[in-house]
This record gives C-alpha cells, structure tokens and sequence, in this order.
C-alpha cells in the first residue's frame, strides 16, 4: 500500500527523533564515563573531605564522637516517628475508607487521649533534649586550657597568634597554595586530592591537649570550621567569640570558612597539623628562632633593593590574589599598574588606605602586617610594572602613621 506523503513525513520524524535520542543518550553515557574516571583519579583525603562522602568527617576528638553519635540517635527517633505516625495513618485511611462501607463519625476524646499526646511527645523531647545539651555545654567549655590561639579571619587568609601555653607569641598567615588558585582560575583543575585545601602554615598543635580557639575578623563575618573536630565558630569583626577542641590522634586535619565572606569565600582552606609533644616543641623552638632571625627594626634606614626583595614576597602572599601578579586587578579591583595613589610622592595616602583599608570593606585593612612588611611591598608597588618611580617608603614612615 502506497504511503500518504504526511505519513512519510511523520515516519521520517519519528526515525530522526529516535536518532537523535540516541546520540544524546550515547553523549550522557560518555559524559558519566568521564566524570567518573575523573572521580577516581582522586581519593579519599584523611583527615578532610572524601569521595562521593555521605555521612560526617571520621571524628578525631570526643566531641566529634558525641555529635556523630547525637547524630544517629536523634534520626533514629525521627524515622521511628516518621513510619509510626505515617503507618497509623495509611492505615486508618486504607482500613477506613468509604469504600467498604465506612461512615464518617465524631468519636469523643477521652481523657486519656488528650494527656498521651502531650506527654508522650513531652518525654520524647526530654529525652532529646538532655543529650544535647550535655554536648553543647561541653562545647562551651573553655576553661583549664593548655593552649590558646587567636585565630583571625580576613578577606581571604587566616591570622593565628598563640597567645598563652607553649609557643607563646608565634604567629602567622595562613593562606592557600598559590598553585591552587591558578588551577582554580584554569576553570580545569588536575585530580588533587587536597584542592584548594593545601595552605603554606598550617595551624600546628599537640595531640592529647585542649587548645582554646578565640576567633574574631578584621572585616566581614567569617567561621572557621573543622568537621573532624567537631568545631565551627564564626568570626566576627569587634566581637570575640571561643570554642575549643582536644585531638585524640596526630593527623592533618581540614576544613574551610563556613561563612560566605566575599567572593574569595572558596579560597579560605583552614589545615591543622597535630602532631606528638616533641614535634610541637621542635616546632615550636624553630618558629621561635625564625622569628628571632626576622626581627626588624622600624628605624632602620632601608636600601630599595631590600625592600624590593622582601615587598616581592609580601605582594604575592597577601595582594596578587586580587591585583594579580602584573598589577592589573580585575573587575572591582583597582590595578596598582599606573595608579595615581601608588605613583604619588606623597606616601601618606597609600600606607593610610593599607593600615585602614578603602572602598567599605573592599580593600581591606592589612595593620596585621609590620612596618618593614608595609613599606615593602609599598616599595615594591612603586617600583614594579610600569611605575618606575624610584621612591622608597621606609619603615619609620608606617610607624608614625600607626601612631
């Protein structure tokens, strides 16, 4: 039988339909290929996050252990109510219905009734309760430390200072791998089982001691948070806050900023070594003797070229991040290349916006800098690029200004 042209047109569609299926069937086939065998290119990471994880990070302090444990205790009360309550009431409905003869009645409302399902659900909320509570007065609990650590949050690094206990005086930045952020950028990072988790000081502490944390923030409101520890505080600008926490293994541990802060947000990796006694003391002793080895004096007449070598490395640790290592910034961000504050001889202006910050936040305040550290990499924005002025901000001059 001969075929209407409109059913060979249908029959055509209909062919080119089921291709087309096909190939984007195949496409999404080949596309969970690849994203699994990119997947398993990375592994679990100890002590931070791991493939396809589901449930929380493996506790490393009592605390972790208590909250896991208040974790599953307290789902198996909500399924439990969940299939009592939803069963009762399929049922009714199933066993009730009009279908089978069933007469819609009032029923009257014993006593009974009334007080069951007060007190019934009264005594589960006890019983969830207490718990609880026990966990968070214990998170609270700050006092008898062997340890304690400021730690700062700013747009978008950490600051740890050890403020009482072994170490006492040592800080430090703490920021994210530079090679991270250019992965990051690339938009096609490699397989990292650390990405963007790997810093350049990670925070190091003893195992077995309780170490208070203090946090606080010189800009936005951040939180530092460690899942293996069961901590998360969050940081915020002109109020101190506390937490603590006791590993019970040595280990590197992971977390981030839990708190949106900007758009750096993802970039605020948090690494905490903990480590035997012995190392802590050995690292303490060398942090110590580094700190010695740097100590500088703000009167001290400095020759550009010194100031050009150490403003290098302050510009990359704490300003290419969003002024780009060629000065050019980007979006919002003012370029340093050619700017008129950078380039005035009137020094003033400059070390004024870095001890203070600018534009409501956007430029942030950097006074957790030294005076050498400021008028280096002042120094070096004057002398680099195109801005080849030949000025030199000496340490004295930042100094003064702070006064």
């Amino acid at each position: 039988m001969k075929q209407s042209g409109e059913a060979r047109r249908w029959r055509g569609a209909g062919v080119w339909n089921g291709a087309r299926h096909g190939v984007q069937t195949a496409l999404l086939a080949a596309g969970v290929w690849w994203t699994n065998a990119v997947r398993a290119a990375v592994n679990d990471l100890p002590g931070g996050p791991a493939v396809n994880q589901l449930n929380f990070h493996p506790p490393a302090t009592r605390i972790a252990e208590e909250q896991h444990w208040l974790h599953w205790f307290m789902l198996a009360i909500c399924a439990t109510i969940f299939v009592v309550v939803f069963g009762i009431m399929f049922y009714s409905i199933a066993k009730h219905r009009k279908s089978v003869g069933h007469q819609a009645k009032e029923l009257p409302e014993p006593i009974w009734v009334e007080l069951g399902w007060t007190i019934v659900p009264l005594l589960i909320v006890i019983g969830m309760a207490l718990p609880a509570t026990k966990v968070i007065v214990a998170q609270k609990d700050t006092t008898n430390s062997d340890l304690t650590i400021k730690v700062v949050g700013m747009q978008w690094k950490w600051g740890y200072e050890y403020l009482k206990g072994e170490g006492e005086g040592i800080q430090f930045l703490s920021t994210l791998d530079p090679q991270h952020r250019v992965w990051a950028d690339s938009g096609n990072p490699p397989p990292t089982d650390d990405y963007l988790l790997k810093v350049d000081n990670p925070l190091v502490v003893p195992v077995g001691k309780k170490v208070r944390i203090i946090t606080t923030a010189n800009d936005v409101i951040h939180a530092w948070m460690v899942p293996a520890f069961g901590v998360k505080q969050d940081a915020i600008p002109g109020f101190v806050r506390d937490t603590w926490f006791r590993a019970e293994k040595t280990g590197d541990f992971y977390g981030q900023c839990a708190e949106l802060c900007g758009k750096e947000h993802a970039f605020m990796p948090i690494h905490v070594k903990v480590v035997t006694q012995e190392e802590y003391s050995a690292w303490v002793a060398k942090q110590q003797q580094a700190m010695a080895a740097k100590a500088d004096d703000p009167n001290k007449e400095w020759t550009q070229a010194e100031l050009l070598a150490r403003g290098e490395k302050v510009y990359a640790a704490n300003c290419a991040a969003c002024h780009q290592a060629n000065g050019k910034g980007a979006g919002p961000i003012k370029a340093l290349d050619g700017s008129a504050i950078v380039t005035d001889a009137d020094h003033g202006k400059m070390i004024q916006i870095l001890l203070n910050g600018a534009g409501n936040g956007a430029m942030p305040a950097w006074k957790q800098l030294s005076d050498v550290e400021l008028a280096a990499v002042m120094t070096y924005a004057k002398n680099s690029w195109s801005n080849n002025t030949g000025q030199v901000v000496q340490p004295k001059e930042v100094l003064a200004a702070r006064q």
